[in-house]
C-alpha cells in the first residue's frame, strides 16, 4: 500500500488476512449456505486471494509507472494512439465487475512513454473500486501531468454487471466515457482524427 495514494487505507487500519477471511464466511452464512460444507471450506481463502488481484492497483503509484520517458524522438509530434486496451474493474457501489476497453492518445510536446506503460497505467486505476467516469479522468489527468503533452484523449467503453446481472437487468448495454484535454478539447479536427482512428477496426 503506498502512503502517497489518497485512496489507500493506512496499514494500521487494514484488517488482517484472517479477519478478511472471516468476513467472507459471514457473507456466505448470510446467503443461507453452510460454510462448512466441502465446496465452501476453501472459499474464504480463495476470495481473499482474488481480492489481492482485483484490487492490486491500490499498491501502485501511477506517477512512478510513467516515470521513465524518452525525448529522443527526432521531432515526432504527431498523435500517439494505443487502442483496445482491455481491462477489468469493480463497481464501488456493488463490487460487481466492470469489463471493457480503453483507448488512449496524446500529442507529444517533447517526451514520449513506452506503450506498455500506458497499459500499466490503465491497470493501476482499473484494479481499484471504481466508477467509470472517475477512472477515465484519472488516466487522462495523470498522463497530462506527467508527460506535459500538447493534449490527451481517453475513451473508455465498458459493460457494468451491476446493471446487466442485477437491478434493472439490461444485458448488452455499453457505457462510453471520454476525457479530452489540451488540443483534443480545443481542436475539433484533432478530436475527430482520434475518434476516427479508434473507430477503425483495422
Amino acid at each position: 500500500m503506498t502512503t502517497d495514494n489518497p485512496e489507500s487505507v493506512g496499514k494500521n487500519d487494514r484488517p488482517s488476512r484472517e479477519e478478511a477471511e472471516e468476513a467472507v464466511r459471514v457473507l456466505l452464512r448470510w446467503t443461507g449456505d453452510d460454510v462448512n460444507r466441502p465446496g465452501l471450506k476453501g472459499t474464504p481463502d480463495r476470495v481473499v486471494r482474488a481480492y489481492d488481484e482485483y484490487f492490486s492497483g491500490y499498491g501502485d503509484d501511477p506517477y512512478k509507472i510513467l516515470g521513465r520517458t524518452f525525448d529522443e524522438t527526432d521531432g515526432y509530434d504527431e498523435m500517439v494512439v494505443l487502442k483496445d486496451i482491455p481491462f477489468s474493474s469493480h463497481c464501488e457501489h456493488h463490487i460487481a465487475p466492470i469489463l471493457g476497453k480503453v483507448h488512449i492518445a496524446y500529442l507529444p510536446k517533447v517526451r514520449v512513454v513506452g506503450i506498455s506503460k500506458l497499459a500499466r497505467l490503465v491497470e493501476s486505476f482499473a484494479r481499484r473500486l471504481q466508477i467509470q467516469e472517475k477512472m477515465t479522468a484519472q488516466i487522462a489527468n495523470t498522463l497530462q501531468e506527467v508527460l506535459d503533452p500538447v493534449g490527451v484523449a481517453v475513451v473508455v467503453e465498458a459493460v457494468h454487471e451491476c446493471m446487466t446481472t442485477r437491478g434493472i437487468d439490461k444485458p448488452g448495454v455499453n457505457m462510453v466515457t471520454s476525457r479530452m484535454l489540451g488540443a483534443f478539447r480545443e481542436s475539433s479536427p484533432t478530436r475527430r482524427e482520434f475518434l476516427a482512428m479508434i473507430d477503425n477496426p483495422n
